[in-house]
């Protein structure tokens, strides 16, 4: 075994350092999404009058895009479009962090295999064609592009930037998919590994690192963001039932 080179240490101390950025950063967000009072019952109608249909709408949020299939077809078309298949990305890069003997490892029937493999690897066109699309409603839509500032457009760009530079791994200049699988199970164990020296990989990984530093702060905290937004998860009943903030009741009852 070769002692580690630069590039590895610096990589390794990089991706401990974004993972802690991003875990922090989106734990602080959710935990002041949590604290922000909601003094007013402002759900979105025709909105749920239960419990129950308070969840069942933010599951179809969530899995549908309900909200934005309502509003506007082309951008569900291309938002739901990325969304899928970076759903697929996922589950197919999650082969470089588990194996067959992993506490995770009854996952690896579902990781390894070939179906997963093969939408994972193809939903790339997927994420580019929904980003695409995304960025041209950001130029050609005036009301959009009015409202639309210098980071909307680097998000995008940033996300393309990824999807491309994997793509372009999986079918132009393959990288040692095995060094780089004991690189990640490295960081997971703690035991560091060599990373192939691949410029586009090295590339590829850069860009993710940013992604992850940046993520806290950016609009892509909508993801869990949509859980605590009052206009989808308050129930429908402001006549059978009161609605006071945490913060009006403690003045109103004096504790």
């Amino acid at each position: 075994m070769h002692a580690l080179n630069g590039i590895d240490v610096l990589y390794a101390i990089l991706f401990y350092a974004a993972a802690l950025i991003l875990v922090a950063g989106i734990a602080v967000k959710i935990k002041q999404y949590a604290q922000t009072p909601a003094p007013l019952k402002i759900p979105t109608t025709p909105a749920p009058v239960t419990q129950t249909g308070v969840i069942w709408r933010l599951i179809t949020e969530v899995v549908f895009f309900n909200s934005l299939w309502k509003s506007t077809k082309w951008t569900w078309i291309f938002g739901w479009l990325f969304h899928l298949s970076l759903l697929l990305a996922f589950f197919r890069h999650l082969r470089y962090v588990l194996t067959p003997d992993s506490w995770l490892g009854f996952l690896w029937p579902l990781v390894d295999n070939w179906l997963v493999q093969f939408a994972g690897q193809y939903g790339g066109f997927g994420m580019l064609i929904g980003l695409l699309g995304l960025f041209g409603r950001r130029i050609f839509v005036d009301r959009v592009r009015y409202i639309s500032s210098p980071s909307d457009y680097a998000m995008l760009l940033l996300l393309m930037a990824i999807a491309g530079t994997g793509m372009m791994m999986s079918f132009v200049s393959h990288t040692d998919i095995m060094q780089l699988k004991d690189f990640v199970l490295g960081l997971v164990y703690l035991q560091w590994q060599h990373l192939p020296e691949d410029g586009l990989l090295l590339t590829h990984l850069s860009l993710v690192i940013l992604l992850m530093i940046i993520f806290p702060v950016s609009k892509l905290l909508h993801a869990p963001g949509i859980f605590f937004s009052p206009t989808r998860n308050q129930v429908d009943n402001p006549r059978e039932k009161r609605h006071l903030a945490p913060w009006a009741r403690k003045l109103e009852t004096g504790n």
